[in-house]
């Protein structure tokens, strides 16, 4: 009793993907892979937008703080995943648990709210064509990501000084490769009401709200849409939301299938899978989808990928 009072000597273990040694290796190989062609992927869209003047846009510019964001998201779960693969640990300090806990969910909820902000783009672009500029104008462009960065900083920082309140035993399990918020309210050894209450209602405004945002604007593109009378029109139109779309899907729906699958199953293996793509796979995919669907992408990766070629 005395341990679980004292939370500055708590220590957790992160299970993992697997308890079985022979996986490791490919383990270790697989997750490197996939977080090396992450950030290469996302750095690449980066650079391609910043030294492209065509793609100096709203559209553009939220697509690379999205880049720029999936670097972070990855790198706050990946980065310590493959560390304890090597050293064959899976020991995680109070501490370092509730750091990494934190940036894990200050840009997961910048994630969100960045596609609710491009969907607001689309919506603007689709629906109001002739004002769109004055809409979209730099400094508005620039106050939406900064709002949301204020608005996730306060929300994570609440959850974490809720989390400090409660108490752990020494050396508690995690069945999960990163400090995840839910596993650990459920490993806590004392009351989790408010921080339950608290959860909920963050999800539903940080969660809820930004994707009614998205469906809202699509609805309206799509009644937009419906009013013209040129096929080809629609088409040109509706294929600048196609790569967004496909990116919102992606991540809401692993997401949801996070929660789904351990509400409905308490299946933690369904729950890991899961969680490894929308925190892993999802970051990864992203410049893909973005790059093989827009033709504006991949002429500006062309560009930039020649004149490194030209370089001596």
């Amino acid at each position: 009793m005395e341990a679980e009072n004292h939370i500055e000597l708590s220590e957790f273990l992160l299970l993992g993907l697997s308890d079985n040694p022979e996986l490791q290796p490919m383990l270790f190989g697989l997750f490197l892979s996939m977080y090396l062609v992450t950030v290469l992927g996302n750095l690449l869209i980066i650079l391609a937008i910043t030294s492209d003047s065509h793609l100096h846009t709203p559209m553009y510019f939220f697509l690379s703080n999205l880049s720029f964001v999936d670097i972070c998201l990855i790198s706050t779960t990946v980065p310590n995943m493959l560390v304890n693969i090597q050293v064959h640990s899976k020991d995680i300090s109070y501490i370092g648990c509730l750091i990494q806990m934190y940036f894990f969910m200050f840009f997961a909820g910048l994630d969100n709210f960045l596609l609710t902000v491009m969907a607001y783009d689309r919506f603007v672009a689709i629906c109001h064509p002739l004002h769109y500029m004055v809409i979209m104008n730099p400094c508005f462009c620039v106050l939406l990501v900064l709002m949301s960065w204020f608005i996730i900083f306060w929300a994570s920082i609440l959850q974490i000084l809720l989390m400090k309140r409660l108490t752990f035993s020494i050396r508690t399990e995690i069945p999960h490769f990163f400090c995840d918020l839910a596993q650990l309210l459920q490993m806590a050894t004392s009351d989790t009401l408010i921080n339950n209450i608290i959860l909920y209602v963050a999800a539903a405004l940080l969660c809820v709200f930004p994707l009614t945002g998205i469906l809202f604007s699509y609805y309206q593109i799509v009644s937009s849409l419906m009013q013209m009378s040129s096929t080809a029109g629609k088409y040109k139109a509706f294929s600048t939301c196609g790569s967004h779309l496909s990116v919102v899907s992606l991540f809401y729906g692993t997401s949801l299938g996070v929660y789904l699958s351990s509400a409905v199953t308490h299946s933690s293996h369904r729950s890991l899978v899961a969680s490894v793509m929308y925190t892993v796979v999802t970051p990864m995919l992203n410049p893909f989808i973005y790059s093989l669907r827009n033709k504006e992408v991949k002429g500006a990766l062309g560009r930039l990928l020649s004149r490194a070629d030209s370089c001596p």
